[in-house]
C-alpha cells in the first residue's frame, strides 16, 4: 500500500458534520447549470455575498466590486493549479459504457481513479469493478484496475494503471473532457474550468473559488495595495459519497510564498484564502506559533471545528451543498451561527451554487 493509499484508508468513513448536520434543502432552481458567460454575464459579474464574523447581517454585491471589501496590506492566497480534462469515455470488457474520472496522479502511469455510470441525470458511482479488470478507453488505450484504494465496500476509488498510445497530457487533451455532474447540462471546454492565474495543470476539478477573478480585476486589486501570494494544490474528485472526508491531495508552497505569509501574519495583516484548497494547504504547513513553512508533498489534513484554523483570517469560497464536508471547514472559520445566517441569506436572495455559481467572502470582524 502506498503512502497515498494509507492516508486515504485512514480518512475513509463518514464525517461529523457541523451545525446539527447542516442538512438544509437546496432548491434545484439554485443550481448553476451553465457558466456565467452562457448566462450573459462576465466572469466577474457573478454575485458576491460578504459576511463579517461577529456581525448578524451580510452584504450583497457583484464580484467585480470585491476590492471595496479589501484593504491595503491584505494578502490574498490563491491556488494556481490548472484543471485537466480528467474524464474519459470508457467501456467494460462486456461493452457497458462508463466514465473514468482520473482523480490523483500517483506516478507516471498510475492514478487514483473513479468509475461512474452515465445516466440521464449525469453520472453515478459504478461499484462493480474488480481487481485486474481492464477498462477500454478511446484510441486503443486502457485502464487496468490494480487495487481498491480503500478496504471499505462498495469500492468507489481504484488505483489504476493507465496505458495510452501517447503521453498522458497529450492523450487527455485529445480525448478527455472536464469532469461534470448532473447539474451541468452541457459539456464545456476546459477553458471554462480555468482560473485566470493557473500556472500548472493537475487538478481533476477546478479550484472554483477563484474563477471569477479576471486579469483586469487582479490588476485593480494589486493596485489597491493587496498582495497576491500563490501556492499549488492539485484537487482530486469531489464526488464524495456517504459523507466521505476529502482525500489526500498533492501540494507545494514555495519559500517566498511562505515568507510573505509569515511576515503578513507577524504584522497583523489579514490573510484571506481564495478557496478551501488554500486553507487545506496552509493548515498543513503552518505551525502552532503561526509560522508558515515551505513544503511539498501530500496533505491529508481535514479542517474541522475541533481542529480549528490558525493559518487564515478570511475565506473566499463558493456555496457548498448540504452535508458537504467543506462545511466542516467553514464552521471552523465562521462558526455555526454565522454560517446559518449567511446560508439563509443566500437561499433567500436566490444565490447560485456549484462551480459556476456565486461566491461568499467571509471576513474577520473589524
Amino acid at each position: 500500500m502506498t503512502m497515498l493509499e494509507t492516508k486515504i484508508e485512514q480518512r475513509s468513513g463518514s464525517s461529523d458534520l457541523p451545525c446539527g448536520a447542516f442538512d438544509f434543502e437546496l432548491p434545484p432552481a439554485l443550481e448553476a447549470h451553465d457558466p456565467p458567460e452562457a448566462r450573459g454575464l462576465a466572469r466577474d459579474e457573478v454575485r458576491l455575498m460578504v459576511s463579517q464574523l461577529g456581525a448578524g447581517s451580510v452584504k450583497h454585491t457583484r464580484f467585480r466590486d470585491i476590492t471595496r471589501f479589501l484593504r491595503a496590506g491584505d494578502v490574498l492566497v490563491v491556488n494556481t493549479s490548472g484543471t485537466i480534462n480528467a474524464a474519459l469515455d470508457a467501456w467494460t470488457s462486456g461493452g457497458t459504457p462508463l466514465e473514468l474520472h482520473l482523480s490523483t496522479r500517483v506516478n507516471d502511469d498510475e492514478w487514483v481513479s473513479e468509475l461512474r455510470t452515465p445516466t440521464d441525470a449525469g453520472t453515478k458511482p459504478y461499484f462493480d469493478g474488480v481487481a485486474g479488470e481492464r477498462i477500454a478507453l478511446p484510441d486503443g488505450a486502457n485502464a487496468t484496475l490494480e487495487a481498491a484504494v480503500s478496504r471499505q465496500a462498495p469500492v468507489r476509488l481504484w488505483r489504476a494503471h493507465i496505458d495510452t498510445p501517447q503521453p498522458i497530457e497529450a492523450y487527455l487533451h485529445r480525448h478527455g473532457y472536464p469532469i461534470r455532474y448532473g447539474y451541468v447540462r452541457e459539456r464545456w471546454p476546459v477553458s471554462y474550468y480555468q482560473t485566470a492565474y493557473a500556472t500548472e495543470a493537475g487538478s481533476a476539478e477546478m479550484p472554483s473559488a477563484g474563477r471569477a477573478f479576471t486579469p483586469g480585476l487582479i490588476t485593480q486589486i494589486v493596485a489597491a495595495g493587496v498582495e497576491v501570494v500563490p501556492l499549488l494544490l492539485h484537487t482530486g474528485v469531489s464526488s464524495l459519497e456517504e459523507d466521505e472526508r476529502p482525500y489526500p491531495e498533492r501540494y507545494r508552497l514555495s519559500d517566498e510564498s511562505a515568507r510573505r505569509i509569515t511576515v503578513a501574519r507577524a504584522e497583523h495583516r489579514r490573510i484571506i484564502a481564495v478557496g478551501t484548497t488554500v486553507v487545506r494547504t496552509l493548515e498543513t504547513v503552518t505551525d502552532a506559533d503561526g509560522v508558515t513553512h515551505a513544503g511539498e508533498g501530500w496533505t491529508d489534513v481535514v479542517v474541522t471545528p475541533a481542529s480549528g484554523v490558525r493559518s487564515v483570517d478570511g475565506l473566499l469560497t463558493g456555496l457548498h451543498e448540504p452535508r458537504a464536508s467543506h462545511l466542516l471547514m467553514l464552521a471552523a472559520i465562521a462558526g455555526c451561527g454565522h454560517l446559518r445566517v449567511a446560508y439563509g441569506e443566500a437561499i433567500r436572495k436566490q444565490y447560485l451554487w456549484h462551480e459556476f455559481g456565486d461566491l461568499h467572502l467571509i471576513l474577520p470582524v473589524e
